[in-house]
């Protein structure tokens, strides 16, 4: 039994790198802190724990992970520093040089970070070696916003010829169906009113449990309580029709996808080891806004890979561009160790890379100019969310327009019709008008 005194009193930093799923599960490592007595440092107050949730999707993603590191450790001398995530789990030696770390827990085995976390500061010995462990671990938290993140999948068993995903997080796994009810019934006990679903390949779910994704959607519907829900991101492939038209007219899920892409172009496709073509891509958008007009679709797109010849570019451009999408996530190739892209004979220079992924994203940024403003002098559903005082409140849509209305504190955490103006003085949102404001 592991004397949990030792936290009693402590105060803990928290940075998370990287995606929604890392976020639920640095929230939910904080959660079992709070149990145990530890408070939260406010911004300036040096803390006595740092935890530091990594991404290792790129190179830049392990670069900035790095400087996190460094940069935690000297705002907060002395504290004792965890290291945890994907980074973590695939370059556990190079962590240890860093100076200040005191312990590296992988991806994989993020649910044992508070128990060896104690042990740690008791100055029991620990190996800073992540297991190959494949266990599930589920989280569910909201930390500091009014969204909550619910993880339903871990890992993945794609493979695609670029990616380390599979490496760091293991094979696809999930938790029951009845285990993700109760989880999204005590949100709705606690007062939330909107659950975005996360996971590596959510539309993988049901691996482990002889289930599907389309039940759990189902039972999640009828959850009473919550108002909202949003899938994070799915594979097209997984994406089905019945899962579409469900999403349509369901009790609770919002009109907006996250779907990754990857590459317009099928030969690019072939060579990523992805397993749909640019044909299934198109049906599956059009199907969406057939079925619901008024989505919001988000897509990934990463530009520069290995067999990305500059004819397959322009391909891959002219698909995006013809799609009814809403904004693009865009992402450079990175070399990974240990992944076949490299075995890939074309290689696309940095510079080359740089000059896509700045075209996409000017492409994606008309798209969601044009789509925003298509929604201005409308009515919408927002979720308004905390804000300091004297700075406007913002909230999204139920189609995820994000808006900006003034402060109102008792507004928070409520669902309001708003009508949506012009765009705010930093043009990242559009401003909202309330019955009476």
């Amino acid at each position: 039994m592991i004397d949990t005194a030792i936290l009693q009193g402590k105060k803990a930093a928290y940075f998370t790198l990287g995606c929604k799923l890392n976020f639920a599960e640095t929230s939910t490592i904080g959660e079992q802190l709070r149990s145990y007595g530890v408070q939260t440092a406010e911004k300036g107050e040096t803390a006595d724990i740092v935890v530091v949730n990594t991404c290792s999707v790129t190179e830049v993603a392990d670069h900035k992970c790095r400087q996190a590191i460094g940069r935690l450790v000297r705002q907060h001398p002395g504290a004792f520093v965890v290291v945890t995530g994907c980074y973590a789990q695939l370059q556990p030696a190079r962590i240890e040089q860093i100076e200040g770390v005191d312990l590296v827990v992988g991806a994989q085995e993020r649910h044992q970070v508070v128990p060896l976390l104690m042990k740690g500061m008791l100055g029991i010995e620990l190996p800073n070696t992540p297991s190959s462990g494949e266990g599930w671990s589920g989280a569910c938290s909201r930390g500091n916003r009014t969204r909550y993140f619910l993880k339903v999948q871990d890992g993945c068993n794609y493979f695609c010829t670029y990616c380390t995903i599979p490496f760091a997080r293991g094979r696809s796994r999930n938790g029951s169906i009845a285990s993700m009810v109760e989880q999204a019934e005590r949100v709705a006990a606690e007062g939330g009113k909107e659950i975005v679903i996360t996971g590596v390949n959510i539309g993988d779910f049901g691996r482990s449990t002889s289930e599907t994704f389309f039940d759990l959607i189902c039972a999640l519907d009828r959850v009473e309580g919550i108002q909202r829900y949003r899938i994070s991101s799915i594979e097209p492939n997984l994406l089905s029709d019945e899962i579409i038209d469900f999403v349509a007219q369901s009790r609770a899920f919002m009109p907006h996808f996250h779907i990754p892409l990857q590459s317009g172009s099928d030969e690019v496709l072939r060579l990523m080891h992805r397993r749909y073509t640019t044909d299934l891509f198109r049906q599956r958008i059009e199907h969406i806004k057939r079925v619901m007009p008024d989505a919001f679709i988000g897509v990934d797109v990463m530009t520069g890979t290995r067999g990305e010849r500059p004819e397959l570019f322009e391909q891959a451009y002219d698909f995006i561009a013809s799609l009814p999408i809403a904004q693009l996530h865009v992402f450079s190739y990175s070399e990974r160790p240990g992944t076949k892209a490299l075995e890939i004979p074309f290689v696309v220079s940095n510079e080359e890379r740089h000059e896509r992924t700045n075209r996409l994203l000017d492409l994606s940024e008309r798209k969601t100019f044009e789509f925003y403003e298509s929604y201005m002098g409308t009515v919408r559903p927002v979720l308004l969310e905390h804000a300091p005082k004297g700075r406007p409140m913002h909230g999204f849509t139920d189609n995820y327009i994000r808006v900006e209305v003034k402060n109102t504190p008792a507004l928070d955490n409520t669902i309001c019709n708003v009508t949506l103006g012009d765009w705010n003085s930093k043009a990242d949102a559009l401003r909202g008008y309330i019955d009476n404001d």
